[in-house]
């Protein structure tokens, strides 16, 4: 759904975090960055794929990654989420919706036969120079950190 391609330079952003503070894209100039949209915390997929991430964390904090996950769930839930699977990154709380439109991952959603708006799951690669070097849009929740690190050539 996202029209922003590899070599495209990443959307400036800001956000509340789980804990209420503000986080922005300018916070990570200079760093390799993994900002990842998924649909809603505590379901199936979205678990898998954030729990992934958390067993190789060293893995990709070892290569110099940083990760942001993000959805328009409330900060509270992120909270919760971030409590229950012990994820060592933080969540930004866009219920605006401002990030999620930013990089164009909001819109029509099929999910069991019915249409709706929603958080498409896509996760994009940015070098330190805010340059997107990869858009993963078929996620595989189970293996998303071989995804990433393969997008960044490692």
């Amino acid at each position: 759904m996202t029209t922003l391609q590899k070599g495209d330079k990443a959307p400036d952003f800001s956000g509340i975090i789980q804990d209420g503070s503000e986080i922005k894209s300018s916070d990570y100039s200079g760093k390799k960055l993994v900002v990842y949209f998924y649909p809603r915390d505590m379901t199936p997929t979205c678990t898998t794929q954030a729990c992934n991430i958390r067993d190789n964390f060293d893995v990709l904090k070892g290569h110099g990654i940083e990760i942001i996950g993000v959805n328009d769930d409330p900060a509270k839930k992120h909270q919760k989420f971030i409590d229950k699977h012990e994820l060592p990154f933080p969540l930004i709380a866009d219920e605006e919706r401002s990030v999620l439109q930013a990089f164009g991952v909001w819109g029509p959603k099929k999910f069991m036969g019915k249409e709706f708006d929603g958080t498409h799951r896509t996760t994009f690669l940015i070098d330190e120079e805010g340059t997107i070097v990869d858009v993963i849009k078929k996620v595989k929740a189970k293996e998303h950190t071989d995804q990433i690190l393969n997008g960044f050539g490692l």
